[in-house]
């Protein structure tokens, strides 16, 4: 689910899920046509410490990049958006069993073979609700199981999924070795990727080394091709401003920037891998008494934005309107299930709205609902830059307009995901989640709530649950049109709001890669001269 500081990161802008694949549309500049030169380090930058890096426990988008370099999965997602192998060469899909087979001479950084039986392994650890993996749901349809025989593995589904294979392009495997002892994941790798980890340096940085003879990367991509780093260093650089200074001075290879800054480098002839992404989500806490509990408060924040504004700001006036749920590329259901459903009317409305609900305003303006004031913890990923801290304010000022006392704060990416899924202290929150196909985000819609599960805004809304559970015994796109309606209830009960979608930019110098799943796809960086 990448969830995406760019909507990017795990295609997770801001804390973002990572649910995208395929290439980004590149752009030219010198360090795009440079000539390709073998070796060197490969320097990128993280907004934030992802913590533990267990590429199964967390749905950070930093963590999901960092996991593509040291980690593959059983598919992959191409360029043109079909599937193309990965750690399997040959899959099918018949009614609720998938049977996937391995590729020959795939080794772990540890040297042992990975096998079907470790597939399995898993595909069942993540399965298991006991080990709360946030990919259960997302990547993983609940109920799924899995056995080997050889070299193939079969899964056997629980009810029909309909993108199954899609999310299984977004599950990273992990080696014997780490699923017998997990606690070794937390700053080391056990992985068959084309990267391993060497170092980690808390709050600076994490260094990952080449390793020679991997030839099972996405559609059969390998570690001898010309131009591939012989190092990866990835920085946590937690301003917008200095990354791009870095870039701009050679310090970084790449980085991914929004805003005014963004505008900078683009105008600065760098090379560019480009990404559509959700970067304005707004989520409301639902859970018993809290303000967003009531209905009529959800509609009435809405109601009091002017959501145009909020996208102009936040984007640096390059974006456009949220439209669907899941928007990276590939996206499995286009269309509009928001902008016909967005509770409307501006300040006069929402106030009609509150008082209507009893949420009644005092001599100072500050309403209240028998006896308790309408305040608001409201809290943004600090990692959008300035154009977020403006519309951050801007919201604001307008719920205090309305007669909210709010309380706002940015928090980096870690900050924000262990506030709404662990302490649960917030009220209001822009979180980006990116993903490419409807039914990756069903776990964070609906279902168990955090910490138990995936539902951070405990979300429950009966026409999404209805529709959910009718799109899911239909095949693929046959259920879009369900798909987008079950999304549009969410909208309409302003359970959750896309407002803005921007084409993010990863931006490279000395070299050039394409961005899918990830912000940078590991094997697809090449070092260039100049």
């Amino acid at each position: 689910m990448r969830l995406i500081r760019t909507g990017v990161g795990a295609c997770v802008a801001v804390t973002v899920l990572a649910g995208c694949g395929g290439g980004g549309e590149d752009g030219g500049g010198d360090a795009a046509g440079g000539e390709v030169v073998d070796g060197g380090t490969f320097t990128m930058a993280m907004d934030s410490d992802p913590g533990s890096l267990d590429p199964q426990m967390s749905p950070a988008s930093n963590v999901f990049q960092l996991s593509a370099f040291a980690y593959d999965p059983l598919l992959n997602t191409g360029e043109d958006g079909g599937l193309v192998s990965g750690l399997a060469t040959d899959w099918e899909v018949d009614g609720q069993e998938v049977t996937l087979t391995l590729g020959e001479g795939i080794t772990c950084s540890d040297g042992e073979p990975f096998t079907a039986e470790d597939a399995a392994a898993n595909i069942d650890f993540v399965a298991d609700p006991a080990n709360q993996s946030p990919l259960l749901g997302t990547y993983l349809p609940p109920g799924a199981s899995a056995t080997a025989d050889g070299s193939t593995v079969t899964i056997t589904l629980a009810a029909p999924a309909p993108f199954v294979l899609e999310g299984l392009a977004n599950l990273p495997m992990v080696c014997a070795s780490g699923l017998a002892d997990r606690s070794v994941l937390a700053d080391g790798t056990r992985g068959t990727g084309p990267y391993e980890l060497t170092e980690v340096v808390p709050t600076d940085h994490v260094t990952y080394s080449l390793r020679e003879d991997y030839t099972w990367g996405p559609d059969g991509a390998t570690t001898a091709e010309e131009g591939m780093p012989d190092e990866v260093v990835v920085q946590v650089v937690s301003n917008e401003t200095t990354s791009a200074n870095l870039l701009l001075s050679g310090g970084l290879n790449a980085a991914t920037v929004l805003g005014p800054d963004a505008q900078r480098l683009s105008g600065a002839d760098l090379f560019a891998s480009t990404l559509d992404a959700v970067l304005g989500e707004m989520w409301f806490n639902h859970a018993a008494g809290r303000p967003g509990a009531d209905p009529a408060v959800r509609t009435a924040l809405t109601q009091a934005l002017d959501l145009e504004e909020l996208q102009g700001v936040l984007t640096g006036g390059t974006g456009s309107p949220g439209t669907t749920f899941a928007t990276a590329a590939p996206v499995a259901c286009p269309g509009d299930s928001v902008s016909g459903e967005l509770p409307t009317g501006g300040l006069e409305a929402a106030g009609q709205t509150l008082d209507d609900a009893g949420w009644t305003a005092g001599p100072d303006g500050t309403r209240s609902k028998d006896g308790t004031p309408l305040e608001l913890t409201f809290i943004y990923n600090s990692g959008l830059g300035t154009g977020g801290s403006a519309a951050a304010e801007l919201a604001s000022s307008a719920w205090q307009e309305l007669g909210a006392e709010v309380s706002m704060s940015g928090q980096d990416d870690t900050a924000l995901l262990e506030t709404v899924f662990g302490s649960g202290n917030w009220d209001v929150t822009w979180l980006a989640l990116n993903v490419s196909s409807p039914d990756q985000l069903v776990p964070f819609l609906s279902g168990p709530t955090a910490p138990e599960g995936n539902n951070f805004s405990a979300i429950d809304n009966a026409d999404y649950a209805a529709g959910v559970a009718e799109a899911m015994t239909m095949n693929g796109a046959e259920g879009c049109d369900t798909w987008l309606a079950a999304e549009s209830a969410l909208v309409r009960d302003a359970d959750v709001i896309p407002f803005a979608n921007q084409s993010a930019s990863t931006f490279g110098s000395g070299a050039r890669f394409d961005s899918g799943a990830v912000a940078v796809v590991p094997t697809s960086i090449r070092m260039t001269a100049g």
